[in-house]
């Protein structure tokens, strides 16, 4: 097992939740921005997440599964067979907290999504667009999943080098084929969570009745949907806000945490 160093994520209702993470592995070793923020939102209250089904896709650590377990869902955090070590020490670490139910199981995105059926009310996911193979088994995997009730909150921090811009548009560009979505405005996420340069997205299967509607989960955000006549002025790629008056996050960059992992002459294979 590779050393490990902890990350306390505080919470408004109790003590901290306490995080392992790896000095060594892959990208889901460690606790990004984004999980950061899409757990607080999830604190917002703008979901209601008590005894609700949730599922994580590319997980890592499991932060975002496990917040939305200490408010109440039934989660399933979902990763590699190789994170399935480290979701197992996080929920164990943390199950005192935890007030709905927790659990790690193995999801390789494309290929069978059986036993996660029925379609969960909600679908988790936070920085899972970077790497431009994985965006259609992506896609595969969240239109297998999803019935017309999930809702999908997605959150991703916008990277302007190499090919990252050009990944973030064919994302969005495939996932409106079948998906409506809306950005959650920023001053909607956490009061100190927040970044300009992170996004959450609200997204939810297409319907065949009137367009704008919403379903029963996210009703903190029914507004933020898009009609048809919005989708293609509004739902595009989403650009920086400008600079946050945010308190600084754990990590605000790539390059940020490339810094400190080098620092301490750790191994580490981050985003480029």
């Amino acid at each position: 097992m590779a050393a490990g160093f902890v990350r306390e994520l505080e919470r408004r209702g109790g003590p901290a939740l306490r995080l392992e993470q790896r000095a060594a592995g892959g990208v889901g070793c460690v606790v990004w921005d984004a999980a950061l923020v899409l757990a607080k939102f999830l604190e917002t209250g703008a979901c209601p997440l008590a005894r609700r089904a949730v599922l994580e896709l590319g997980a890592g650590t499991g932060a975002v599964g496990i917040m939305a377990a200490t408010l109440g869902a039934n989660v399933t955090v979902t990763d590699l067979e190789e994170l399935q070590e480290l979701l197992m020490v996080n929920i164990e670490n943390n199950k005192h907290l935890v007030t709905g139910s927790v659990r790690a199981k193995v999801l390789k995105w494309g290929e069978d999504v059986t036993e996660f059926q029925p379609p969960p009310d909600y679908i988790l996911m936070a920085d899972c667009i970077y790497y431009e193979e994985s965006l259609e088994p992506l896609l595969k995997t969240l239109k297998d999943l999803t019935g017309p009730d999930t809702c999908v909150l997605c959150c991703y921090e916008q990277r302007t080098m190499g090919k990252n811009p050009e990944i973030e548009r064919r994302y969005f560009e495939l996932l409106q084929m079948d998906f409506e979505l809306e950005k959650i405005p920023l001053d909607k996420h956490d009061e100190e969570y927040r970044s300009a340069d992170i996004h959450i997205v609200n997204i939810h299967r297409k319907q065949a009745g009137p367009r704008g509607t919403t379903n029963q989960n996210c009703t903190g955000t029914k507004e933020l949907f898009c009609s048809k006549a919005q989708r293609s002025a509004r739902c595009q790629p989403l650009t920086s806000a400008g600079p946050s008056s945010s308190r600084a996050l754990t990590f605000s960059s790539v390059s940020a945490l490339r810094s400190a992992v080098e620092s301490q002459n750790w191994s580490f294979e981050a985003p480029k």
